[in-house]
């Protein structure tokens, strides 16, 4: 590599001796961007420097860490685990570019080494290079846990416990001359497999069949078995050290004699640069906005539909919670969706907070009173709340129908859904597609692919609900990925979820998906030719990665996308085609009076661009039962019909009503009354009457031991059309009972850690940590009863306090003291006594920076500070 190549190596004229050191040494804005990317080091914030420093290298929080990393920055700590501790910037090139130098890796190599930096998981300078203990204990080779990079041991490492004897022997055969000790003989064999001249003279001369034993273990993993008596292939390698035994029967390549025969690379493949996102179609911006916006709208019908099929109340609540398997079929037989996808929409509403349990002692499901708002909204902002649920929602439908860790099925609403990953991932395909040209389709295994390159560790990472192995139907009808990884299933579901809602249109962002997750809004170009076939081998430079909206940055991203959305909506028409085969044609939506009145005097015979109802005596008569009159009906029809009312629908509505209520039926247990008492005769003569238990009271009377529902629906079947009357003799009027839960709230997505701390706390945080660590690194004076010189902080009876406080007001130095407050926390502080009076002290915290007042019964100990401090 040219020395043009080498970026200047950093200053270390006073290089840190710990990571403590290393963080004093930072400036506010580098600790505020550590604490912004290890949100759990801040959770609660530490008292000073040095326990920052102890809770970044705890294994809980490096674990965190690296599973954040991408591929080449966990490369890079990969690298430094197997160098040399501590490593020089050179080396860890050397280890990641090779001898030959990859400028890929060159160029990439700052820019990694600075984001370990920046999470404290690397310290010091570029000649003194180092990593985090708990790191390098994670990811340093071991027979246990093999390296990633698929290196072993070092020669010294698996030469600790050989007999020196043995250790001559191979020194001595290995051509180099024979030494007094086993330290300086070890030294002398890593001198030979590092010497590449050297190591490429010894190599000429070993057999073919022991450079093939060679090849297979150089890449890992390096261990293998022998047997008592080794071939002579492996008795060549044994004999000069080029594998070394570790257990009995076991023998391993040794790192330095892995590395020459890499041509000193740690990886096969580094990879410096994250794979592109490649576009597998084009089409004109237009067209997918107006493909999103269609399936929008299909998205608020569908959950409509949903929730009117549950309006009376809908399935009841398992024992364990969720839906049971059958009341899944029937809700997708329901909508005419297949069960994965009709998951997907009950798991949204829930999300959205349209439905809940209702409480109850035979608990169902039911309607919230969130669905009445909702549905009085503007369509676009109905779609906004579905849209958000769903990209801030951590429950995941497409597990619905696995099982989790103790072989349970996972169902529809039930417990075990919820994967915190899932809201990172979403937004992060998304930012994926918002980085394509505007109306490009992505190939999804190149998305996959850069995912899995951004966040290699992440892909097992599992939820509240279970471990991420947990098998599960694809959502939305995708393909099986149930042998994926956790986070390449959350892709896969994103991409098809996104389609189905609307967000994206034949797999291009659409301009109102892309202004709900932030990213700029391009203006459409003018109409360019499209077809099926069209490819686009996008390799454009990736524009930096989306940061999450802050709320107040989520509604305004809302409102925006709802501005967008708005005009590609349909308008709601306020009429309809009648036919003469006694159907009507909806062109179109329908205002929501038009259609709940025809939802309720016919049935949807089919949905599509088009809905088709058809008008059946039954539907005519649900009309009637709900208290409108013939003359309502013959009204309505005139008024929202485009087309002159067919007269067979007139004919059919007058004989439905000319016969509807001509039979009453009350409780007697029930009665039928009816002033024809040949219509009377015909019921009793009737066979299909048996089963109702009716005898004659009266010329225009008859009994029956059914009860008035009953009795209802059995002369329904006969043909006839009676109607329930009140105990005054009203005709009883029948409408739908709406069952609504009690008020509820959406469910709270699982938070994936910490949150990320904001402006002010991070302010505020560092600040505390910068006065905490004065007070813990300031020089005291030597107590008069400490002579050991030790620095505790004494302690002080209440009379010395009370004096070296007023003695301090006097000559305005510094004290450092220990202070218990009302909770019983223990603190020590930095403050410049200003007043003492009526048992306070008054004085300037420089722990808080600010003029505070403390009692003086609450001070623990007194010390003076070191003269100039």
């Amino acid at each position: 590599m040219s020395t043009e190549e080498k970026p200047a190596p950093a200053p270390s004229a006073s290089a840190p001796r710990s990571l403590a050191e290393a963080l004093r040494g930072r400036d506010d804005a580098s600790l505020a961007a550590l604490l912004r990317s290890r949100p759990d080091l801040i959770t609660p914030v530490p008292t000073d420097l040095t326990q920052l420093a102890t809770r970044a290298g705890t294994r809980a929080s490096v674990v965190r860490a690296l599973e954040r990393l991408d591929r080449f920055a966990l490369q890079t700590a990969e690298a430094l685990a197997v160098a040399s501790d501590p490593a020089t910037y050179d080396e860890l090139l050397g280890l990641l570019a090779g001898d030959e130098g990859d400028p890929a890796v060159t160029a990439a190599l700052p820019h990694a080494l600075g984001t370990l930096r920046e999470q404290a998981l690397v310290w010091g300078g570029d000649d003194r290079l180092r990593l985090v203990r708990t790191a390098r204990e994670l990811l340093s080779p071991s027979p246990q846990h093999p390296s990633p990079t698929g290196l072993g041991p070092t020669v010294q490492e698996a030469t600790a416990g050989m007999s020196p004897g043995r250790i001559q022997e191979i020194v001595a055969t290995a051509g180099l001359p024979s030494t007094h000790d086993s330290v300086s003989a070890v030294t002398a064999l890593t001198a030979l497999f590092t010497d590449r001249r050297r190591m490429g003279a010894l190599l000429a001369g070993a057999p073919a069949e022991s450079l093939e034993v060679l090849e297979r273990l150089v890449w890992g993993p390096p261990y293998g078995q022998v047997t008592a008596d080794p071939a002579p292939r492996l008795r060549w390698l044994l004999d000069r050290g080029l594998l070394l035994p570790t257990a009995p029967g076991t023998v391993v390549l040794p790192r330095e004699v892995a590395l020459h025969l890499r041509g000193g690379r740690a990886h096969r493949t580094p990879e410096p640069v994250p794979p592109p996102v490649e576009a597998a179609a084009a089409h004109r911006p237009q067209v997918v906005d107006a493909t999103a916006a269609g399936q929008a709208y299909t998205a608020l019908a569908t959950i409509e539909e949903l929730l009117k099929d549950w309006d009376e109340g809908g399935p009841a609540v398992l024992r364990a919670g969720g839906l049971s398997v059958r009341d899944l079929k029937r809700t997708a037989v329901a909508l005419d969706v297949p069960e994965p996808v009709a998951a997907f929409w009950v798991e949204l509403a829930y999300a959205a907070g349209l439905i809940a349990s209702d409480g109850e002692a035979d608990e169902r499901y039911a309607a919230t009173p969130a669905y009445d708002e909702w549905r009085e909204q503007p369509p676009a902002e109905r779609w906004i709340r579905l849209a958000t649920a769903w990209l801030t929602a951590t429950r995941t439908s497409g597990l619905v129908g696995g099982r989790d860790a103790k072989d349970r099925t996972l169902s529809a609403l039930g417990p075990g859904l919820d994967r915190s990953a899932a809201p990172e991932v979403r937004h992060r395909v998304l930012a994926l597609l918002a980085d394509l040209p505007s109306g490009a389709a992505p190939a999804p295994d190149s998305v996959l692919a850069r995912l899995r390159w951004e966040r290699p560790l992440r892909g097992g990472q599992g939820g509240r609900g279970g471990p991420a192995a947990e098998g599960g139907r694809a959502g939305t009808g995708a393909a099986d990925t149930s042998g994926d990884d956790l986070r390449t299933r959350l892709a896969r579901w994103t991409l098809s979820e996104a389609e189905t809602l609307g967000i994206t249109g034949r797999g291009a962002l659409s301009s109102h998906g892309r202004a709900l997750i932030g990213a700029p809004v391009p203006h459409a170009p003018d109409a360019e030719p499209e077809g099926p076939g069209d490819k686009l081998p996008v390799h454009h430079r990736p524009a930096p990665p989306l940061a999450p909206l802050s709320p107040a940055e989520q509604a305004g991203a809302a409102a925006a996308a709802a501005r967008l959305l708005t005009p590609l909506l349909p308008e709601p028409l306020d009429h309809v085609l009648l036919q003469a085969d006694l159907t009507a044609v909806a062109p179109g939506p329908l205002q929501r009076p038009l259609a709940d009145m025809l939802g309720v005097l016919a049935d949807v015979e089919s949905k599509g661009g088009a809905t088709v109802y058809r008008f059946t005596p039954g539907s005519v008569r649900r009309a009637l039962d709900a208290g409108q009159t013939a003359a309502d009906l013959h009204a309505f029809l005139a008024a929202h019909s485009r087309t002159p009312v067919p007269q067979p629908l007139t004919y059919l509505i007058d004989d439905v009503a000319r016969r509807h209520g001509h039979l009453r039926v009350g409780a007697a247990s029930a009665y039928v009354r009816c002033d024809d008492e040949a219509v009377l005769n015909e019921i009793l003569a009737d066979r299909r009457a048996a089963g109702l238990g009716l005898r004659r009271l009266a010329p225009t009377v008859l009994a029956a031991q059914a009860d008035p529902a009953g009795l209802l629906e059995g002369l329904r079947a006969m043909g006839f059309a009676p109607a329930a009357e009140s105990a005054e003799g009203d005709v009883l009027i029948s409408r739908a009972h709406a069952h609504r839960t009690p008020p509820r709230s959406a469910p709270e997505p699982v938070p994936d850690g910490p949150p990320v701390p904001d402006a002010t706390l991070l302010t505020a945080a560092i600040r505390a940590i910068r006065a905490g660590d004065l007070a813990s690194t300031t020089p005291r004076k030597q107590a008069p009863g400490d002579s050991t010189g030790s620095g505790d902080l004494p302690r002080t009876t209440a009379a010395e306090t009370l004096a070296t406080m007023q003695a301090a007001v006097l000559t305005g130095e510094a004290l450092w003291i220990g202070y218990v407050n009302a909770e019983g926390a223990a603190s020590q502080r930095v403050i410049a006594p200003i007043r003492v009076e009526g048992g306070f002290v008054t004085a300037y915290d420089h722990t808080a920076d600010e003029v505070r007042t403390y009692p003086l019964h609450r001070i623990t100990g007194v010390a003076e500070l070191a003269e100039g401090d």
